[in-house]
């Protein structure tokens, strides 16, 4: 099966224009049925702390987008979003969609970035979340999460062998995401997918650099610097091979 990541600009608190950029790069890609698709960090929006603006309302605007884009690709739709608690505060969420448009998954960010502000606006996830695609065990987390592998850690133990990462990482440090996301596959011995943006928002630059990566740290496909699609065969079978034959999980303590 397939996993791919669609890099785009995301149009700054604009909903309408993030939904047909999206459409538009996946009627280019064409992604092969059933197979999972990565949206940014807050795809619709941006990484905007003005929740009132982005948050999902009555009418779930981006949720039902990513469920009828799902069910008319037959795809596994998976993109952040931005819900809101009873005491006002935003959350901060990955979210997937099966091919006949039913949700499939909810993971709230653990870690909300305080650098930049994040936490004051958003209340923290309590746990990682583990769903079912196509024989793999997969994890979803977001951005600031990736620099705190107790998590990921979690989830392998949970049974993860996929991790999903969803971003708006700035350009200044994307070595770091780079590193960051071998190092999750090494050392969880699972694959990991970063799907990152690109472009500009009122107060950073963004270069993407998505990543697929196998478990043995190999980047099977890189997004570069510009809007794209890209993709990668994952193999559960060579997965749990390479498990079995290296079985460093084992020791975990």
């Amino acid at each position: 099966m397939k996993i791919y990541c669609v890099q785009h600009d995301i149009a700054w608190e604009n909903r309408r224009a993030n939904f047909a950029k999206v459409e538009a790069l996946l009627g280019a890609a064409k992604p092969e049925a059933g197979s999972l698709v990565l949206l940014p960090e807050m795809f619709a929006s941006g990484f905007s702390m003005n929740i009132t603006a982005i948050r999902e309302g009555r009418e779930r605007e981006t949720e039902r987008f990513l469920a009828a884009t799902a069910k008319k690709l037959g795809i596994f739709l998976l993109g952040g979003i931005v819900t809101t608690k009873t005491n006002g505060k935003g959350i901060n969420q990955s979210v997937v969609f099966t091919p006949d448009g039913k949700e499939l998954a909810r993971y709230s960010k653990m870690q909300p970035f305080t650098p930049g502000g994040e936490s004051a606006k958003y209340d923290a996830g309590k746990s990682p979340t583990v769903f079912d695609w196509q024989g793999f065990k997969v994890s979803p987390f977001v951005c600031y999460d990736l620099r705190f592998p107790e998590h990921f850690r979690t989830a392998t133990k949970r049974g993860a062998q996929l991790i999903t990462v969803i971003a708006s990482w700035p350009v200044t440090r994307i070595q770091h995401w780079i590193t960051l996301l071998q190092a999750r596959a090494i050392e969880n011995q699972a694959y990991v997918a970063g799907v990152n943006r690109c472009g500009k928002d009122p107060k950073l630059s963004y270069n993407g650099r998505s990543l697929i990566i196998s478990p043995k740290g190999d980047i099977l496909a890189d997004a570069g610097n510009g809007e794209s699609v890209i993709s990668a065969e994952v193999s559960l079978d060579e997965l749990i091979a390479y498990r079995r034959d290296l079985p460093f999980l084992a020791d975990m303590r």
